[in-house]
């Protein structure tokens, strides 16, 4: 730590002699003035300690001085010596913020040295009080900047942070975008600051000393007369190294606002860390949503797919469900069109054409139901008309193959909240399979009951079954056991249920075949 300096100002040559004497003896670094003029003038240009002034002296009194010097040094320490203490001197004194006051003349050298080491610490303590509250404040703006996860809004935001903090109307965000590229990009401003058009030198020359991850603080008075270019008085230039992020944080203030100080040094360095983590967890944020997306446009593709391969299985049988009533409709028409055909005959044709439209609409509509993209937002479900429908669609083929379809439903099948269409891609799936295990026909059991909160269905076939070695892997993509398995049907259907906050699995019991279950919680995820 730097020894104190501490700066006598006295009209009495001896007074002020013999304080400079004691106080050197005592370790701390003296100058010391007779005339108030020249002391303030000195105080205007350095850097002081500790001030130790009489309050009783020509033309200037200590009050004046002590003003003075706390306009140019607010953080200076002050002690005023007096040879006429009175309760109006000490309450004047405190109104002036001075940190001590003692009697001449001096009973011995100690007390002095003790007043001055006492004045010193309590004014240290004030600073630390007055410094700890202003950053309070603070810590509240860790919790906005945390609360932003789209790294594009957060110059603003740290831009109005200083601005308030600092109470400045000039500030600045600037940023290295391009690792290749050494100068940095300005992203938000408040004011005058200096653009991407005119930084060349001013930036430049503060990357010199920011590289070495210094903060700086400049005055256009004494240090850098090219901030008058910009109407800027005193300025602070922090920077950002964290985590990849290469940033400048620009505070400053007009000429004849009062100059910025250490503490407003500290704030900006603590905004800059708060910043810095913030635009971390904001890019974080960023690269997982894009991620999320990315495994979400993946998921869609693979459901679409499986979907697109579940279709690809009915389309014989949907050929010949749409072939038979074009083909019926076909004759009914070239009958119904002879001439010397009777009346009632012709109309039966035309009747006959209707229905096998009918059948036809009916079995394409079932198509287009299964094919159309099902909506975001989960609804209010019939599962039982769900089961219908998927069971009607493939009503021709499981006959073809006499596999009997039995179903035990309760009376009223209690609704639940999801997307149809995915349901109805799950029972294909499910049918399908039992439908592939059942090469020789047999019968495929679909019951459903109420369950505490949630609603079972379980699909029991008379198939083949599945091995006991397989069966830890069965919901795992791109495994199957049958030929020319895509291996997703049973992967899909998992994650769909699992979206809806169900569960699929594969259930142990003593039957032949398999038996699978879906639990759907009955007010939906």
């Amino acid at each position: 730590m730097a020894t104190p300096f501490i700066l006598i100002v006295d009209d009495e040559p001896s007074i002020a002699k013999l304080c400079e004497r004691l106080l050197t003896k005592a370790g701390f670094r003296t100058l010391s003035f007779n005339d108030p003029r020249k002391a303030m003038d000195y105080l205007r240009d350095e850097r002081v300690n500790l001030l130790l002034v009489d309050i009783r002296m020509p033309e200037i009194d200590g009050f004046g001085v002590v003003t003075f010097a706390k306009e140019h040094q607010p953080d200076i320490a002050t002690l005023i010596m007096t040879g006429f203490g009175t309760v109006e001197t000490a309450i004047k004194a405190l109104r002036k913020g001075v940190d001590g006051l003692i009697l001449k003349p001096f009973e011995d050298g100690n007390e002095l040295i003790e007043a001055a080491i006492q004045a010193l610490a309590d004014n240290q303590r004030k600073r630390d009080a007055a410094h700890t509250e202003a950053l309070r404040p603070l810590f509240d703006v860790m919790e906005a900047f945390l609360s932003v996860t789209h790294p594009e809004r957060l110059p603003e935001l740290i831009v109005d942070a200083i601005c308030s903090h600092l109470r400045c109307e000039n500030a600045a965000y600037y940023q290295r975008l391009d690792e290749d590229d050494d100068g940095l990009t300005l992203l938000f401003k408040r004011g005058q600051v200096q653009k991407e058009s005119d930084s060349g030198k001013d930036i430049e020359k503060m990357l010199i000393e920011l590289k070495h991850d210094r903060a700086l603080i400049r005055s256009a008075e004494t240090e850098d007369p090219d901030l008058y270019e910009k109407e800027i008085g005193s300025a602070l230039f922090v920077p950002i190294n964290h985590s990849g992020i290469q940033a400048l944080l620009y505070a400053g203030r007009g000429i004849g606002e009062s100059s910025f100080r250490e503490i407003d040094l500290d704030t900006l360095l603590i905004l800059s860390r708060q910043a810095a983590v913030a635009i971390e967890n904001a890019t974080l944020y960023a690269e997982l949503r894009a991620y999320v997306k990315q495994v979400e446009d993946s998921q869609k593709a693979l459901l679409q797919a499986e979907k697109m391969a579940a279709a690809g299985r009915l389309t014989a049988s949907i050929a010949h469900e749409i072939n038979n009533p074009l083909q019926a409709v076909r004759n009914c028409l070239h009958l119904a069109g002879r001439e010397d055909l009777p009346e009632p005959r012709r109309d039966e044709y035309f009747g006959l054409a209707e229905t096998e439209l009918e059948r036809l609409t009916t079995t394409v509509q079932r198509m287009l139901d299964f094919y159309r993209p099902g909506t975001v937002a989960p609804t209010e479900i019939d599962l039982e008309e769900i089961l219908k429908h998927v069971l009607g669609l493939m009503a021709t083929q499981l006959q073809k193959r006499n596999v009997v379809v039995e179903t035990k439903l309760p009376k009223k099948l209690t609704h639940i909240l999801a997307e149809s269409a995915q349901l109805q891609q799950v029972f294909l799936n499910l049918i399908l399979n039992a439908y592939d295990a059942m090469p020789a026909g047999g019968t495929l059991e679909i019951s459903a009951r109420k369950k505490k909160k949630n609603v079972e269905i379980t699909f029991q076939d008379e198939g083949t079954g599945i091995k006991a070695e397989d069966q830890a892997n069965i919901f795992e993509p791109f495994i199957s056991t049958k030929d020319g398995g895509t291996g997703l049907g049973l992967t899909v259907s998992y994650n769909i249920i699992a979206a809806l906050g169900g569960e699929l699995e594969l259930l142990q019991n003593d039957l032949e075949g398999a038996c699978f279950q879906v639990t759907l919680p009955i007010g939906g995820k």
